[in-house]
């Protein structure tokens, strides 16, 4: 049976990842406290569901790759660098059996978000209307950025199911 800790922590990754997703369709922001919570949660969540130190220095490795990835991705001007951080932070939480489904996810969020967008981008563009939201009609722009921390966050909470967290919690329960 999961305790009070296993289940906060259980219940921390999918909240801040939506908070991201949210802050980042509003904001084209996804604020540091974010993923350096989830940084810095990992390991005393990790210790919470009993995983060894073998299973966390490989979670650290897969985060520590995508970190690497992330900072590639920036560099070419792909994401943002809060969609790398959050990438990394995402992926350390998901660990090795996370990770695939997470890239699976993430790519066909991040195909259907861009693709919705540039629809919706062409038909209020022909539309003459105001929306009267900033936020909204930033995402709207024409030529606006795709806030692709939410796809980031739609693929964490679709692979969440397979992270190392979520099986050890399974285990527990």
């Amino acid at each position: 049976m999961l305790d009070g800790l296993q289940t906060t922590f259980l219940i921390l990754f999918p909240a801040l990842v939506i908070v991201a997703a949210l802050s980042d369709a509003t904001s084209m922001t996804i604020p540091n406290w974010i993923s350096a919570i989830l940084a810095a949660a990992f390991v005393p969540a990790a210790l919470a569901f009993g995983l060894g130190w073998g299973q966390i220095g490989v979670s650290l490795g897969v985060g520590a790759a995508a970190l690497v990835a992330g900072a590639a991705m920036f560099a070419l001007r792909w994401i943002g660098g809060g969609d790398a951080k959050l990438f990394a932070a995402a992926m350390l939480w998901l660990g090795a059996a996370g990770a695939v489904p997470f890239l699976t996810w993430t790519a066909l969020a991040g195909g259907a978000l861009a693709l919705g967008l540039l629809s919706a981008r062409r038909l209020y563009a022909e539309s003459g209307f105001s929306i009267g939201r900033p936020w909204i009609e930033r995402l709207l722009a024409p030529a606006g950025d795709i806030p692709y921390g939410v796809a980031i966050a739609a693929g964490a909470l679709a692979a969440f199911p397979r992270s190392v967290l979520a099986l050890a919690g399974q285990a527990a329960a």
